[in-house]
């Protein structure tokens, strides 16, 4: 959206009464983009001025972010497909779907069509069978987002306000990847990813390499340590993921518990 505001509606804003026009672009600002707009100057100035408060990066999740919900595994330790496993009463792709609405409006599920587009639009994966990397990759280059957020169906215990925390980092980061790392290891199904990582998922797919952090020697990467998300109040917890009957056992146990 392209929108041009001239003096008429500005004056009060500038202590000159010389032409003003400020041209305002919304939707095609880069991630080096300051989040400041300019406009011209009156005669003596150095050609322009800032005008502040028009633009702010940390208000416009909406439209600079997609993101991706991974529901595409095969379950097989599971036993069934843990997208419509239940805790708390919801399956997980409805919490997953949630989640990732509570920080941007452009939702998908990277999976199968016949089982899940009746929750939000679908990708598929351009090499099934591949692994979170395929599904990674598929999300990638369906985006047209810089920024996308990752998540797996199987972290029901990541929080709205983690996922915000990454996006903010991603704001500020030229890495390509910014993805958190505890005492476990790198947590990369719950990570921000640029869409150039896409091409580096392609080739290694392509080679038959499947795991996803062997790519991170290969790309700029801010990782964001244990100390640094326990600053932002997050524990490694949030990270756990139920892969097997008895960690939804006991996933369900707690719940019960704290209610």
């Amino acid at each position: 959206m392209l929108g041009r505001i001239r003096e008429s509606l500005l004056t009060s804003l500038f202590t000159w009464t010389y032409p003003v026009e400020v041209l305002v672009t919304i939707g095609q600002m880069g991630p080096e983009s300051s989040g400041r707009f300019s406009a011209a100057g009156p005669p003596g100035s150095n050609g322009s001025v800032t005008w502040p408060g028009v633009y702010d990066r940390a208000m416009s999740t909406q439209a600079e972010v997609t993101a991706f919900v991974l529901a595409g595994g095969k379950s097989t330790r599971m036993g069934t497909d843990k997208a419509f496993v239940t805790l708390d009463g919801r399956t997980l792709v409805a919490r997953a779907l949630d989640l990732a609405r509570s920080v941007t409006s452009d939702v998908r599920i990277v999976g199968e069509s016949r089982k899940l587009a009746a929750l939000a639009p679908v990708v598929e994966d351009e090499f099934p069978g591949c692994g979170p990397l395929g599904g990674i990759h598929a999300a990638l280059r369906s985006s047209t987002c810089d920024l996308n957020v990752i998540v797996a169906v199987d972290l029901p215990f990541i929080s709205s306000a983690l996922l915000q925390f990454l996006i903010n980092r991603a704001r500020d980061s030229a890495a390509v990847v910014i993805v958190p790392r505890t005492v476990h290891g790198w947590q990369p199904l719950c990570a921000i990813y640029r869409r150039e990582f896409a091409n580096l998922a392609d080739t290694a797919l392509r080679a038959g390499r499947y795991k996803v952090d062997a790519l991170f020697a290969e790309a700029r990467v801010e990782a964001i340590g244990e100390d640094a998300l326990r600053s932002g109040g997050f524990g490694p917890e949030l990270f756990r993921n139920l892969n097997t009957p008895e960690d939804l056992a006991e996933a369900r146990a707690e719940n019960h518990e704290s209610h």
